[in-house]
């Protein structure tokens, strides 16, 4: 039984009654002392699952995840409801981390969110053991997997932290998408004792999925959203297509929207909160839109473009119905999406000279000598990096892509850092610099009175509203922050919006960077597998698609009876339990010899009329196929 605090937790800050399923008995778990991991959708409320303990009882929660972004957002959210919480990833600098450690230690926080090449950083593993955890959360967990779709090496250093701040110290494993491969893989690689497995179903009853095959994908969305109500995200692979789906959208006279990670930050927080409001009623979006996405009442996902896996459907498709209320997801097929995927293997795989080339001159591009660098981070502008040495753009990208997978350095995404100021001197002291400098000292109080927590610690300033509040020029404010530092009374570090590239090694000479070909080629039959598990779910045409899903995670169900495939079998008037019965006599006869169609129909143990439905339905769907005599065998897949 889960003591009151929790729910007392849960009500006083979250504002609600009760927990979604699994929600408590993860909690209670972790609060027992176990090693769990958690198997919860998208959208089924991970986070609750170690903020919630994490301000209830005293010390310090570790979260550890890979998504800078989303790791921001829910400390910005989590200091809003005033719990303290502190994040530290590679986009700050030496300073700040040290700040935040020292805040983490003496000032009462409740959760500090580290991303996992920081822990391997000198800094941070030197004041670990100091720390008063009382749980670590691993988010994200699949990624310390090498089977599973998003691995990363620096996952692996996590196990770690366990000898640094004592082996009683319970580890809570989060994911919304893992084979039971996977959860063996970070059982093993988390060193967890006797975890305990929670997870919840992967089945979505409220969600239709369906397949359909168009050439005019174009004009099939029109068509659908012209005929369906309410709002919903169109899925697509390009940045380029988002803009130019969203604008034959509106064309059409459909509210749309387009989203994709190189819009600057302030735009996609606009565009996202616009469409969240239903002042949009379509994003059209690459998958850099999902985190964070609370939407309840998304009425479908379309994907006009494929994804590359079974895992990357399922969690993008799952944000539709989070309120249990009827939805769809829908995947757009044709030859030419099956091409795209099958040639996406070469792209995704650059030879192994080529990685090698990358690795040596982004090595050069930074100016690093062999044998230094280890956990130096750095600005990376990919355009200006391949048009300095004429590299191609998909190539140099993979190639990083793999350099990570091999635990050499750490490529982020963009990162939106803002400004941040952080006063250097104590308040007295600032008090008569005022006195003595008398053209400081409104800009200082508009400082004060804007913003809190600058003695402490380095905090966020918008610059624009800044100008904007006081009246003057958005340079003169840039100014005054500049003298300011250069006097010693604050530390300014502008903002800046750049992907990063971490050294998680000292750079290797050439010769001796080992790009494992037993390594290369498991990584890329991984990747080929996925592939070709995602063209079976597109191209499946007798199995329900649910139960395909679920079944792709380790889950056996039934037939959902709502997806394309189930209702073109409800059409043949059998019940679920003749269909299935009837088809298994079907295959397990022609799976001994192949049979005339009517020796087959003689064969069957049921009534003639049913029987020949389904041998016509097996055959519209090509399970059936006739030999050169003429005889029906069964089509292995």
């Amino acid at each position: 039984m889960l003591p009151d605090i929790y729910r007392e937790t849960l009500a006083r800050y979250w504002g609600f009654t009760s927990f979604r399923p699994l929600q408590e008995e993860i909690i209670a778990a972790v609060a027992s002392g176990k090693d769990v991991i958690g198997l919860l959708p998208t959208g089924g409320g991970k986070s609750v699952t170690y903020q919630v303990p994490a301000v209830a009882r005293e010390g310090l929660c570790l979260v550890i995840t890979p998504l800078i972004a989303l790791m921001r957002d829910q400390v910005n959210r989590l200091k809003s409801m005033n719990i303290k919480a502190m994040a530290i990833h590679s986009g700050m600098t030496r300073e700040e981390v040290e700040i935040a450690l020292d805040n983490c230690l003496y000032g009462d926080y409740r959760l500090l969110y580290v991303s996992p090449e920081r822990l391997q950083t000198p800094l941070f593993k030197s004041r670990v053991a100091r720390f008063n955890f009382t749980f670590v959360a691993v988010d994200e967990a699949h990624c310390i997997s090498q089977w599973g779709y998003d691995f990363r090496p620096s996952y692996l250093a996590i196990a770690e932290i366990r000898d640094m701040i004592g082996t009683e110290v319970p580890f809570l494993a989060l994911t919304a998408t893992a084979t039971p491969e996977v959860v063996k893989d970070i059982i093993a690689r988390l060193k967890m004792r006797n975890a305990q497995i929670l997870q919840s179903s992967f089945r979505r009853t409220n969600i239709t999925y369906v397949v359909r095959e168009v050439e005019d994908k174009g004009a099939y969305l029109v068509r659908s959203l012209t005929r369906e109500p309410g709002c919903g995200i169109v899925y697509v692979s390009s940045r380029r297509r988002s803009k130019e789906v969203a604008e034959m959208l509106l064309s059409k006279g459909i509210s749309a929207d387009f989203y994709h990670a190189g819009l600057p930050q302030e735009m996609r927080d606009r565009k996202q909160n616009a469409w969240s409001a239903g002042e949009a009623r379509v994003i059209v979006a690459t998958n850099a839109f999902g985190m964070g996405i609370d939407k309840a009442d998304v009425r479908f996902v379309i994907h006009w473009d494929c994804p590359d896996s079974v895992e990357a459907y399922y969690q993008e498709s799952g944000r539709a119905g989070r309120d249990n209320k009827p939805a769809f997801a829908v995947l757009l097929w044709s030859e030419d999406e099956k091409r795209r995927l099958a040639d996406s293997v070469r792209i995704k795989f650059p030879p192994v000279e080529r990685i090698k080339d990358v690795y040596e001159a982004i090595g050069n591009y930074y100016q690093l000598p062999v044998g230094s660098g280890k956990n130096s981070v750095h600005d990376f502008d990919l355009w200006k990096f391949v048009t300095a040495f004429r590299f191609s753009v998909t190539e140099t990208y993979n190639s990083l892509i793999f350099l990570q997978k091999e635990g050499y350095l750490e490529f982020t995404d963009e990162i939106n850092n803002p400004s941040r100021v952080h006063f250097v001197v104590s308040r007295d002291d600032l008090y008569k610099f005022q006195v003595a400098n008398e053209e400081y000292d409104r800009f200082i109080k508009l400082l004060l009175r804007t913003y809190s927590g600058m003695f402490s610690d380095f905090v966020p300033i918008n610059e624009e509203s800044l100008a904007n509040r006081s009246g003057l020029p958005r340079e003169a404010i840039y100014q005054y922050l500049l003298r300011l530092t250069s006097q010693g009374i604050i530390h300014f570090i502008p903002g800046k919006k750049s992907p990063l590239v971490i050294f998680t090694e000292e750079r290797l000479d050439r010769s001796h960077l080992k790009i494992s070909p037993e390594i290369y080629l498991r990584v890329k039959e991984n990747y080929i597998t996925r592939v070709e598990k995602i063209t079976e779910y597109a191209e499946n045409k007798t199995r329900c698609r649910s139960a395909f899903l679920t079944h792709y995670f380790g889950e056996e169900n039934g037939r959902c009876g709502l997806c394309d495939t189930c209702m073109e079998r409800n059409e043949l008037e059998l019940s679920k339990y003749e269909f299935d019965l009837i088809i298994d006599k079907i295959k397990d006869l022609l799976l001994i010899n192949p049979l005339r169609l009517e020796q087959l129909a003689a064969s069957m143990e049921f009534p003639a009329e049913k029987s020949t439905r389904v041998i016509r339905w097996l055959l519209d769907h090509e399970k059936l196929l006739y030999d050169d005599e003429h005889k029906l065998s069964w089509k292995h897949s």
